[in-house]
């Protein structure tokens, strides 16, 4: 049997291994040693021994991470710290998550820098164990960086929670609901997502933060070229803060100002019986504003300006102010002509409606709603309100009545009275816009309002020219039929037919309208009127012609014989 293990491994590997071979046969692990050599079994038991580590921890960090996500999951703390840190109420970030992969890789960082520890591997080993004393050398910088934060979300929060409470109990977001929803009734508010208390508390609450944001990477020591820009910008934002504040006090106060002074305005126009006057305008038609509240916004706006400007002016911000103050320096120079325009159109009315009223009266006193029938137009004639109808009607001045349907308007007739004196209100109103837009200094809009003012009183010129011809077509209609003629009927419609031709013609002259046009037609129609008027007496008077002649020619041949 010694043999039999002497001469086999010195038929396959010769004398290499020498002749004493049973005592390997003996033990496996002498046998390994003696063919691979001591140090590289050794290298295997430290290979698994540090396999080992990795695999235990690798459990353990699985486990310690699913024990501190269960733990976070079971409890509040991290939706608290990301609360105070946000300075929400609800966050979506997940902490424990996070939290739970970070213990993963910590457990797992240590696990790995022992296995290249026991595997001797110096340069790995090494790495890690410098990565991690880093960290462990930074943990104090952190410490102190987290205390500092601490602090300023103790402050942050302090600050936010009485700037909400304090705005809260003046109830300023309801005052500003209710000021900004014209349409709320009194006692109710219009619901809005923005809510003056909780803003003004977000901002002081990261304000906060941001001051101590400098402070925070101080104790990081993150100095090599990332504190000096924050600190540059902080720096900015701190000395602008005075500006602002000042901006905001001026226009605040500004505000308070010019809306106590439009609820005076409101209420002492109201209260004087401004907004009956208005409603005869039709100021108040179809949900409009009443006079009271157009005078109160216009009073606001006049107030409101100037501490505008001076807001701007104290903010400091050439390329926002600037251009805006420009703006409101025009606005302002402008409203003074923009006043005395007003003030004179509303002079112009009081005096037109006074004049036309006069004339109106009088026309009426004289008869002059009868004018269609001196003119002959009976069909219009009927259409004019008698005075008992007028009479029904004179407690509505407005220019149409109401209907059962809110959504039509059914005009009512007017005398020609009435009329007459509607015109001259027009044209007090247009004589009214020519001084105003003089006033305005606005030379185009001047020039506009003189061109319709001369077109139209070139168009009540023609229509006087046209009237009076009409007058006088009318009475030669009547006396030549008043003579009782034969022919009477027919030579009075042509008298009235070519009378009223030739005021036709005169009134579109006097109109303007194509005079050449006019001319040339006029001449063309009694040229052909007179032509025709000799071809038909010359073709139908030729036999009297004649005899005429005859008798003429004879009598004059009897006194020469």
């Amino acid at each position: 049997m010694n043999n039999l293990w002497i001469e086999t491994p010195s038929l396959c590997f010769g004398s290499a291994f020498g002749t004493p071979l049973l005592a390997q046969a003996q033990g496996p692990m002498a046998w390994l040693t003696e063919t691979v050599g001591p140090d590289f079994v050794t290298f295997l038991g430290k290979l698994a021994f540090a396999l080992a580590i990795l695999i235990v921890g690798w459990i353990a960090a699985t486990i310690i991470a699913s024990v501190v996500k269960g733990l976070l999951n079971r409890t509040d703390i991290d939706n608290k710290i990301a609360t105070w840190v946000t300075g929400q109420e609800e966050t979506d970030v997940p902490i424990e998550q996070w939290t739970a992969t970070a213990v993963y890789w910590i457990v797992l960082v240590f696990a790995l820098a022992q296995a290249f520890t026991t595997l001797e591997l110096d340069q790995g080993s090494e790495l890690i164990n410098g990565f991690l004393g880093q960290i462990i050398e930074y943990l104090p910088r952190i410490g102190g960086a987290a205390l500092l934060l601490g602090l300023a979300w103790v402050i942050a929060s302090i600050a936010k929670v009485l700037i909400v409470r304090v705005l809260g109990r003046f109830n300023l977001d309801d005052k500003l609901a209710a000021t900004g929803d014209a349409s709320a009734t009194d006692g109710q508010t219009s619901d809005s997502p923005f809510l003056i208390n909780e803003t003004l508390g977000d901002i002081v609450y990261w304000f906060i933060f941001l001051l101590f944001l400098p402070f925070v990477l101080d104790a990081l020591e993150l100095q090599n070229g990332t504190l000096g820009p924050i600190e540059n910008m902080i720096d900015d934002f701190l000395s602008i803060i005075p500006r602002v504040f000042s901006a905001l006090i001026i226009g605040f106060v500004g505000w308070l100002i010019a809306r106590v002074v439009k609820g005076i305005v409101t209420n002492l126009l109201a209260s004087v019986g401004a907004d009956s006057l208005g409603a005869r305008f039709g100021l108040a038609e179809s949900g409009g504003m009443e006079l009271s509240k157009i005078a109160g916004t216009l009073v606001y706006v006049l107030i409101l300006i100037p501490f505008v400007i001076s807001s701007l002016n104290a903010l400091g911000i050439a390329a926002i102010s600037d251009p805006a103050i420009e703006m409101l320096e025009v606005t302002m120079e402008f409203l003074p002509r923009l006043f005395s325009a007003a003030v004179i159109m509303a002079v112009f009315y009081v005096i037109g409606r006074f004049i036309s009223d006069i004339v109106a009266m009088f026309l009426a006193s004289l008869g002059f709603n009868n004018i269609f029938q001196w003119l002959g137009l009976s069909g219009l004639q009927a259409m004019v309100p008698t005075e008992s109808a007028q009479a029904t009607t004179d407690d509505t001045p407005e220019p149409y009545v109401r209907s059962t349907d809110e959504n039509q308007a059914t005009f009512q007739p007017r005398t020609p009275s009435e009329i007459v004196g509607i015109a001259v209100l027009v044209g007090s109103l247009l004589v009214g816009a020519v001084a105003a837009s003089e006033a305005l200094q606005l030379p185009q809009i001047t020039q506009i309002v003189q061109n319709v003012l001369g077109i139209s009183m070139q168009v009540l010129s023609g229509v006087l020219v046209f009237a009076v011809g009409l007058f006088f077509a009318n009475l030669a209609f009547q006396l030549i039929q008043s003579t009782g003629t034969a022919q009477a009927n027919m030579l009075a419609q042509a008298a009235r037919v070519s009378i009223i031709i030739f005021v036709a013609a005169m009134a579109l002259r006097q109109m303007g309208v194509a005079t050449d046009i006019v001319n040339l037609a006029f001449g063309l129609l009694f040229g052909a009127i007179a032509v025709s008027i000799a071809i038909a007496f010359g073709l139908g008077g030729r036999d009297i012609a004649n005899e005429e002649i005859r008798g003429f020619l004879s009598s004059f041949r009897n006194r020469q014989g």
